[in-house]
């Protein structure tokens, strides 16, 4: 998500005639996209702001701004306790940046031009700073103007060339934004607002001009992308076009609900964009609410050979007690009946997570029935981390955070280690077979023991010892329409290169617990 929005802030500024650097210190307005989720990520982000906060205290005259999820939840104190911060815009808001960094922009012009304290301070309104902050206290009022809602402007008027995109043939597209969950370790709801779902015409428009524009993959993006639901005739319309509406609520997804006439589902998104987007290889999503997770979305992927059988459907937890104070929703049994369900209907399919250890009341059988989970699921892979208290999450005031350090550190490194075993049967069960692999990257290695130094060996010319390169064994890799990665050897780096971008059918001869090997068969 948070990859998506750095995009599209890019392609918007580059419109207005702004220029991307490579470097940030050779920036002149310098934005740092953040996260709240993790305090690792926080602490990286705030270690930057540190950094250019030293520039401009040396007389460097840049913009600095901080964007997203933490500008969002600290807000205004933030500039307090970082005075050399210009600019916050929170997730919600990023279609107002550019005039925040105008009105920055024309107060430091005020200041070299030494005009008045009564003009500056005139320009300078804020102590010269732009903030756009949705804020929780309006939450349900902000998301009911979705209709006017400035980001479904900024997602269509991304940059559809590859040129913006790391990967030319790979592009995000969200869905949805927001969260209706609150998970109680989860900032999100609060930084990024009630679901709001986009109409699916424009969804399958941005698709489709990003396949015209050489993308070959697509990753549809929501917090909970499964529960997209969109009613037709019920939001505002914008120049004759279906506008943004903000989601049904969670009734809409139980067996009780009534049905509503003129809705298009999850499972009928998925349909639309196979059948009306034909030149796309592999449509994605994530991430995947357990739950909730239909049947009809199963029998699409099912019959839909393009759409990629790879669902990434978080437990957090294998406690029942553990999940109840998360506030997750659901049961081991249900989430287990879940995964019984999607292998019944996708035997194909693969399945990864994420893994919160150490959370607020957990005991050692508590973490054990992890462990447990972790064993007996076919997991290709898990993202597990140390809880941490967030500021902002119903947890940090409602929970004592009584799991010791060295105790979270213990049961993370233990459940890596479970996750390793697991992963390595996953990926063994797949040897033997031939699979189609989008490659994405290039790697190089010296393959000579012989070295003189790194990169190089010794030779003999004439009774003379010199150096030379070492010989490189190159590697392209790529991923399986399961989200498997897997290497192939490759004659020369040019040869590796050529493949990026490419869909190759790979046998696959032989495994490890992070990736497969292969040869390109066709």
């Amino acid at each position: 998500m948070n990859e998506l929005d750095s995009e599209l802030v890019r392609g918007q500024l580059t419109s207005l005639g702004y220029q991307m650097v490579e470097e940030d210190t050779a920036a002149q307005v310098v934005l740092y996209n953040t996260c709240s989720v993790r305090e690792l990520a926080e602490q990286k982000a705030m270690s930057r702001v540190g950094a250019v906060a030293a520039r401009k205290r040396a007389g460097e005259q840049v913009i600095l701004g901080v964007l997203g999820c933490m500008a969002e939840r600290d807000g205004v104190d933030l500039m307090r306790r970082h005075p050399q911060v210009d600019i916050l815009c929170g997730p919600a808001e990023l279609d107002k940046l550019p005039q925040l960094i105008d009105n920055v922009r024309r107060a430091q012009i005020a200041e070299a031009q030494a005009l008045t304290d009564v003009d500056v301070g005139a320009l300078r309104a804020g102590r010269g700073r732009g903030v756009a902050l949705a804020g929780n206290s309006s939450r349900r009022s902000a998301t009911l103007s979705a209709a006017e809602d400035g980001l479904e402007s900024l997602d269509l008027s991304r940059a559809f060339d590859p040129g913006a995109r790391e990967q030319p043939w790979s592009a995000y597209v969200r869905i949805t934004r927001g969260c209706n969950k609150f998970c109680s370790y989860c900032v999100v709801p609060y930084t990024r607002g009630a679901e709001v779902h986009r109409p699916p015409d424009n969804i399958v428009e941005e698709c489709r001009q990003l396949a015209d524009a050489g993308a070959v993959e697509i990753t549809l993006l929501g917090q909970t992308v499964n529960h997209y639901r969109y009613t037709h005739g019920t939001a505002m319309t914008v120049a004759g076009r279906e506008a943004p509406q903000i989601g049904p609520g969670l009734r809409a997804f139980r067996g009780d609900a009534a049905p509503v006439a003129r809705t298009t589902t999850f499972a009928d998104l998925l349909r639309r964009i196979h059948e009306e987007v034909p030149s796309l290889a592999r449509i994605r999503f994530v991430t995947s609410y357990p739950r909730d997770f239909g049947l009809d979305v199963l029998e699409v992927m099912r019959d839909s050979p393009r759409i990629c059988r790879y669902l990434h459907a978080p437990a957090q937890s294998g406690s029942d007690a553990v999940l109840a104070r998360m506030n997750r929703g659901y049961t081991i049994a249900e989430y287990e009946e879940f995964v019984a369900r999607t292998f019944a209907i996708l035997p194909d399919a693969t399945l990864a997570g994420d893994f919160i250890v150490g959370f607020p009341g957990e005991t050692e059988a508590d973490f054990e029935a992890t462990c447990s989970l972790v064993r007996r699921l076919p997991f290709k892979n898990n993202f597990i981390f140390k809880y941490s208290p967030r500021p902002g999450t119903v947890a940090i005031d409602r929970f004592t955070d009584d799991v010791p350090d060295d105790v979270k550190r213990w049961r993370n490194n233990t459940l890596l280690a479970i996750q390793t075993e697991t992963s390595a049967r996953v990926h063994a069960s797949w040897v033997g077979r031939d699979v189609p692999v989008l490659f994405d990257s290039v790697r190089g290695r010296a393959s000579s023991a012989a070295r003189a130094e790194p990169g190089t060996v010794a030779l003999r010319v004439e009774g003379q010892s010199i150096a030379a390169p070492a010989p490189v064994t190159w590697q392209v890799a790529g991923r399986t329409m399961g989200d498997l990665i897997v290497s192939v050897a490759a004659d020369s780096e040019a040869s590796a290169r050529a493949l990026l971008g490419q869909q190759r059918v790979v046998r696959l001869e032989s495994a490890h617990a992070l990736l497969l090997n292969g040869q390109i068969v066709q």
